[in-house]
């Protein structure tokens, strides 16, 4: 099976370069932006001429609302979807998703563990950071408790609008250890210490939606510091880099998944296969700083690009990873709990 799913047997799960009369289209919906752009060029485009196939991408902003809409009306448009590690958990219990087969992409043993879920297939590994321009400000933030600090780094925070990410980092910027984060989320004195944390920033706070927000907030100054996926950070570039502090970021997978009774099943399946093998998860890491799922990748990887990856041994060392379980048992009460926080004054 191994030798299968890197060969020329590979070949024949794309059912090999369609005749234009047979050629068909696949739908896939992910985030926008640098990440959609990276997708383009190292999924979308390869697969277009590996097996003939188009890839029709759309973007969107997570809101699973949007296919339990399709899924109600039984009018699903969407082929494959990314999203993330929560959603996919309760997506998959609340039965959203199509199960996967175990050998799909081929040997498991390829595969960063955690990539290979019942209901999807890692993309890659990001990282939510503290991200920075160094031309801005009189110094460096070292972390959490400095991005909290409005006296010592004057000006706007950019926050994504939500409870995820926003309570670890105001636990970590209370003192808490990255070990003891999810443990101390757990209680409920833990939540509140958390919202009274968040209370101190409230006044300071720009909220944000789309990744591509807080590159722009910083870039234009409107924001101080901004939480930000290193990914759109990286891809920003330029002659005056942004910075990011690794040090209390979380990471996480993105996953593709296959609305439940998806019309094109086969055909989704073959490009989660194909965008899953080691050349294009590289393709995919030169493209944007996100970490390849497939091991294999890694070692076709320029080191300097690798450095820059979450997955890098220094920038991983004082991460926190998500904590799905945590997300998927508390995430809608602590969500609705953000909501009315969110509202008040």
């Amino acid at each position: 099976m191994r030798q299968v799913c890197r060969g020329g047997v590979l070949a024949a799960l794309l059912g090999g370069a369609a005749a234009p009369a047979l050629a068909d289209y696949v739908t896939v919906v992910s985030f926008g932006g640098a990440n959609q752009e990276a997708q383009r060029a190292a999924f979308y485009e390869p697969f277009k001429q590996a097996s003939g196939d188009a890839v029709v991408h759309r973007a969107y902003n997570g809101d699973m609302d949007k296919l339990r809409r399709q899924l109600e009306q039984s009018h699903v448009s969407w082929d494959v979807v990314e999203v993330e590690a929560p959603e996919l958990k309760r997506g998959c219990a609340e039965g959203l998703f199509e199960q996967l087969e175990p050998g799909l992409v081929g040997d498991p043993g390829d595969f960063v563990p955690g990539a290979l879920q019942p209901c999807g297939v890692g993309i890659f590994v990001w990282s939510m950071a503290l991200a920075y321009d160094p031309q801005r400000l009189d110094g460096a933030p070292a972390g959490w408790r400095d991005f909290w600090d409005v006296k010592r780094f004057p000006g706007k925070r950019g926050l994504r609008e939500g409870a995820r990410y926003n309570l670890e980092f105001a636990l970590l910027a209370d003192g808490v250890a990255v070990a003891d984060v999810y443990k101390v989320l757990g209680s409920a004195a833990g939540v509140e210490r958390a919202f009274r944390k968040l209370d101190e920033l409230k006044p300071h706070i720009s909220w944000w939606k789309a990744g591509e927000e807080p590159v722009r907030a910083l870039r234009d100054g409107s924001v101080a510091m901004s939480t930000a996926y290193n990914g759109r950070v990286s891809a920003a570039g330029g002659e005056q880099p942004l910075a990011l502090v690794w040090g209390g970021s979380i990471y996480d997978f993105d996953y593709w998944a296959l609305p439940k009774g998806v019309w094109k099943g086969d055909l989704a399946r073959r490009f989660v296969a194909f965008v899953s093998q080691a050349e294009q998860q590289k393709a995919l890491a030169e493209r944007i700083a996100y970490g390849p799922v497939n091991r294999r990748a890694l070692a076709l990887l320029d080191p300097r690009v690798a450095a820059g990856l979450p997955t890098a041994e220094q920038n991983i060392a004082g991460a926190l990873g998500m904590d799905v379980d945590f997300w998927s048992q508390h995430g809608p009460a602590l969500e609705r709990r953000f909501a009315a926080w969110r509202k008040g004054s």
